[in-house]
C-alpha cells in the first residue's frame, strides 16, 4: 500500500495552435477554493500555450498546497482518504478481500476500470444524522465516480462497510463499459438478494443461523415473490430468512460448470435489465427456463433437510467427502453396488447409475456449503464432474478427474502435516496448552515413575532376598 497520485488528473481542453483567447482586453480564470475565489488576469497578447501553462501551474499550486493523506490498495482500485495509516490499511485489506472472494465466486479476473474512493471521516457531535456508510455513484466530466463515505465511530459496523464495498464493486462491474453515460442519468442498483447471497457464500462464514431460518420457516416463499421483497421493510426474523433465501439463490445460480460465467454475465447486463427480475434471471440461466419454481423449491428442500450447526473441520469434511464419493447404486434383486467416479468416465452409464450420479450431484451441491473452506473448491469440482457424467458427457473427464484426485490427496497430506506440526508445537512449545494432551502427558509421566513397593508378606520377602543378592 503506497501513496499515489490524485484520482482525477487535471484535464486541459484541446485548442488549436493559432487560436487567440478573445475575452475583451484580458482573460480571467477563476479557481474556487473552499472559501475564497482567486482571479488570474492574463493579457490577450499572450499565446494559447502560455495561457494554458500558467493556468495549469496555478491550478497545480491550489490542488497541492495542502495535500490530503491517502493510501492506495494493492489492486489500485481503492483510494482511501482520511484517518491514519493503520485504519486506512484495515479498510484497504477488507476491500481487497471482499473483491477477491467475489471474483473467486465468479471465476473472473480483476479487470476493473473505475476506481472507488473511500473517504474516512470521524463522527461529529453536531451532525449525528450522518449515516455510517454512504455510497455515491455519479457522472462527472472525467467519467464515472464511485465514492464511499464512512463515518468512523466506536460502534462501527464492519458488516455494513463490507456490504457497501461489495455494492460499489458490483456497480463498477455493471457500468465499467458505460463510462459515457449522460450526467443526471438514473443508475440501476444491484439487487439486495445478490449482495446478501454473495456475502453469505464467502469463505469462513457461519451459515448456521441461515439454515435455522430455513428450517423454522413454515412455508417456503415462491421465487417471484421473494425477488420482489424489500428487505428494508422486514423485521429481524424476516431479514434473517431473506438472507437465507439469498444464499440459496446465489448458490443455485453459481453452481455447475457454466454457473459462475452466467452469473458474471447477468451482473454485467444488470444496467439494462427490465423491471421483471424473474424474466431477467430466465434470460441468463437455463435451469430456470422450464420450471423456475420447481428448481427453486428443490434447492430450498435440500437445504432445509441438511441442517448445519457449524462449519466442519477439514478432517470431518474429508471423511464426509470420501463417504459421498463412494457411489451407491441400487440394483434390482441384487445387493447395492459401490462404485467410484472414474468408473463412469470410461463407459456409457445405465439408468440406475444415472439416478445415483444425479443424487450424488445434489448431495455434493449441498455439501459445498458445509465443507471446510480449504476443501470447498475440491468439493465444487467433484460436483461439476458428477453433473457432467449425469448428462452423459465423458470427454476429457477421466484426465480431469485424475488431476483432481491427485490435488485432493496432496491437499489432504499437507493438512495432515499441518495438524501434526500444530499438535507438536502445542505439546512442546506453548506455555499454556488447550488441555487436549493432558491425559496423554499424564500417562507418559506416570509410566516413567517407579511403581510403589508392595507391602504384602510375599513382596517384603522377595525384596529382602533381592537386597541380599545385590549386596
Amino acid at each position: 500500500m503506497t501513496d499515489g497520485s490524485p484520482l482525477f488528473p487535471l484535464a486541459t481542453p484541446r485548442l488549436k495552435a493559432n487560436r487567440k483567447l478573445e475575452v475583451g482586453s484580458s482573460f480571467a480564470l477563476f479557481l474556487a477554493g473552499q472559501h475564497v475565489a482567486v482571479a488570474l488576469i492574463i493579457p490577450r497578447s499572450m499565446t494559447v500555450r502560455a495561457t494554458i501553462l500558467i493556468s495549469a501551474l496555478f491550478t497545480w499550486h491550489m490542488l497541492y498546497a495542502a495535500p490530503t493523506e491517502h493510501s492506495i490498495s494493492p489492486s489500485r482500485q481503492f483510494i482511501i482518504y482520511g484517518a491514519d495509516a493503520a485504519l486506512r490499511g484495515a479498510v484497504s485489506d477488507l476491500a481487497e478481500r471482499t473483491k477477491a472472494d467475489f471474483l473467486a465466486l465468479l471465476r473472473q479476473r480483476d479487470n476493473w476500470t473505475v476506481p472507488i474512493v473511500v473517504d474516512l471521516q470521524p463522527q461529529q457531535a453536531n451532525l449525528p444524522e450522518l449515516p455510517s456508510a454512504n455510497l455515491r455513484f455519479t457522472q462527472t466530466g472525467f467519467g464515472l465516480k464511485l465514492q464511499l463515505d464512512l463515518t468512523i465511530s466506536q460502534n462501527l459496523d464492519v458488516s455494513l462497510i463490507e456490504r457497501e464495498l461489495l455494492r460499489g464493486i458490483l456497480l463498477e462491474m455493471m457500468y465499467r463499459q458505460q463510462s459515457h453515460i449522460a450526467a443526471g442519468s438514473v443508475f440501476v442498483e444491484p439487487p439486495h438478494w445478490l449482495l446478501d447471497g454473495v456475502l453469505a457464500l464467502g469463505p469462513g462464514r457461519d451459515r448456521g443461523d441461515l439454515m435455522q431460518a430455513l428450517v423454522a420457516a413454515d412455508k417456503p416463499l415462491p421465487l417471484e415473490k421473494f425477488l420482489r421483497q424489500r428487505p428494508e421493510l422486514l423485521d429481524s426474523a424476516g431479514r434473517a430468512l431473506y438472507r437465507a433465501y439469498s444464499f440459496a439463490l446465489v448458490q443455485m445460480l453459481s453452481d455447475g460448470r457454466d454457473g459462475p460465467g452466467r452469473l458474471a454475465k447477468y451482473i454485467g447486463d444488470l444496467s439494462d435489465a427490465s423491471d421483471e427480475p424473474l424474466a431477467n434471471l430466465r434470460a441468463h440461466f437455463p435451469v430456470l427456463v422450464s420450471d423456475a419454481e420447481r428448481s427453486w423449491q428443490s434447492t430450498l428442500d435440500r437445504l432445509r433437510n441438511f441442517q448445519i450447526s457449524q462449519l466442519l473441520t477439514f478432517a470431518e469434511s474429508e471423511r464426509r467427502l470420501d463417504e459421498l464419493l463412494r457411489v451407491k447404486i441400487s440394483q434390482t434383486n441384487n445387493p447395492t453396488k459401490i462404485a467410484a467416479l472414474d468408473e463412469f468416465a470410461q463407459r456409457k452409464i445405465s439408468p440406475g447409475e444415472k439416478m445415483a450420479l444425479s443424487q450424488l450431484s445434489r448431495d455434493l451441491l449441498v455439501f459445498v456449503a458445509q465443507a471446510n473452506p480449504v476443501l470447498r473448491p475440491i468439493v465444487r469440482e467433484y460436483q461439476q464432474i458428477t453433473a457432467l457424467l449425469t448428462r452423459g458427457k465423458r470427454r476429457a473427464i477421466a484426465k480431469r478427474l485424475s488431476r483432481l484426485d491427485i490435488t485432493y490427496k496432496q491437499l489432504a497430506a499437507r493438512m495432515s502435516d499441518i495438524d501434526d506440526y500444530m499438535n507438536w508445537f502445542e505439546a512442546t512449545q506453548m506455555n499454556r496448552g488447550s488441555g487436549y494432551f493432558s491425559d496423554y502427558l499424564k500417562a507418559v509421566n506416570q509410566s516413567q515413575l517407579a511403581p510403589p513397593n508392595r507391602r504384602d508378606p510375599l513382596s517384603v520377602y522377595v525384596d529382602a532376598l533381592e537386597d541380599q543378592f545385590e549386596n
